[in-house]
């Protein structure tokens, strides 16, 4: 790796386990919020591993994350409430499952690639809601219960209460769940750094570049593309088992296409292929969904307090198509600005600030 790489890995750490301290000035520093930037960031991560490294979008990630939550589920139902085989297990079985519909979905590429990837996870939706209901408790979701034959660990608690996941006994609740997945976010990072530098990552970047000059020079692309694709639903699987530790139920509506989207949009919104952008973009779109949509007209009054009464009851209403339950409004509006503006996503635009401004430097410089 170069130095610059572990100066970003530096600053990244830095930023990540600072957030408690900085995020509380943007309203953003409770654990709750704070442990969704970690694990959804993680899952972007991720997702940009295959998508943003080698061009295939795949529309079924939220399978794995899916399968991941189930496997940690049980991994505590029926071993130990100890997080870490829990998350071990869930990033081993996804990553099997995504071995399985890797070697199917890429047989095909592009739009095709795309609609396999959904119809797979639909698949995994369905199963898990309804044929699978002995394993998934379908639409209740799998939780603990009195009853689970747990080889490690007791049933329950000294006071009668379901025992909660903890870190060798150190329970996971509030800001040590966040600094648990905090800590997992910053390695995943690093592995994705070092992917990216690596032979491995200069190969899926070449596919991504012209897949049919690859395959002219005998090379073939399969095995590459399917360790990407493995990866990938490794580090899905993951962010699902992470869920669990937090909060342990486990339900099929994170296998929906609806959560493959998501991820989706949190990928192109940071910047698709960069390091930092998938984080960036599970940050944005979490925040919005955590503090636009409690927005209510009793702080937009606050808000706009300032104004006089009549104007501002016109500026209340109008904002009030943006936050609250009409949060997603902006969130649509903030993608196609994006989209239109800045298809780099938001590093591209932090890339365009930091030129214009270090070329005029260069500029004065070199005028004097």
């Amino acid at each position: 790796m170069q130095a610059k790489d572990n100066l970003l890995i530096i600053i990244f750490a830095l930023a990540i386990l600072t957030m408690p301290l900085w995020a509380g000035i943007l309203g953003a520093g409770y654990p709750d919020l704070l442990q969704k930037f970690a694990i959804f960031g993680l899952f972007a991560i991720g997702f940009n591993i295959l998508f943003g490294f080698t061009g295939y979008l795949s529309f079924g990630h939220a399978a794995f994350l899916g399968i991941g939550s189930y496997t940690a589920m049980w991994s505590f139902k029926l071993l130990s409430m100890n997080a870490i085989p829990a998350i071990i297990f869930a990033t081993l079985i996804s990553g099997l499952f995504a071995m399985a519909i890797g070697f199917v979905a890429l047989r095909r590429s592009g739009i095709y690639f795309s609609i396999l990837t959904l119809a797979f996870a639909q698949m995994c939706y369905n199963l898990a809601y309804s044929v699978l209901t002995p394993v998934t408790m379908g639409e209740t979701g799998l939780t603990l219960a009195a009853d689970d034959p747990r080889i490690f660990g007791g049933t329950s608690t000294d006071g009668g209460a379901l025992p909660l996941p903890d870190l060798f006994g150190m329970g996971l609740g509030g800001y040590n769940g966040f600094y648990f997945c905090a800590v997992i976010l910053i390695i995943g990072f690093y592995i994705s750094v070092r992917l990216y530098r690596s032979s491995f990552g200069l190969m899926l970047l070449a596919v991504k570049s012209n897949q049919n000059r690859m395959n002219y020079t005998g090379l073939n692309t399969k095995p590459y593309l399917l360790s990407a694709f493995v990866i990938s639903g490794m580090y899905a699987g993951l962010a699902g088992a992470l869920m669990v530790v937090i909060d342990p139920l486990a339900g099929a509506e994170r296998m929906q296409w609806t959560a493959s989207g998501e991820v989706v949009l949190m990928t192109i919104l940071g910047g698709v292929g960069t390091l930092l952008g998938p984080f960036i973009g599970a940050v944005v779109i979490k925040y919005f969904e955590n503090i636009f949509s409690a927005f209510n007209d009793a702080v937009l009054n606050q808000v706009f307090g300032f104004l006089p009464d009549f104007i501002q009851g016109a500026w209340v209403s109008f904002a009030g198509l943006f936050v609250g339950k009409g949060w997603h409004l902006t969130l649509g509006v903030l993608f196609m600005l994006i989209v239109i503006f800045l298809p780099g996503g938001a590093m591209e635009g932090f890339r365009r600030i930091k030129e214009k401004f270090f070329k005029k430097e260069a500029a004065t410089e070199g005028a004097e």
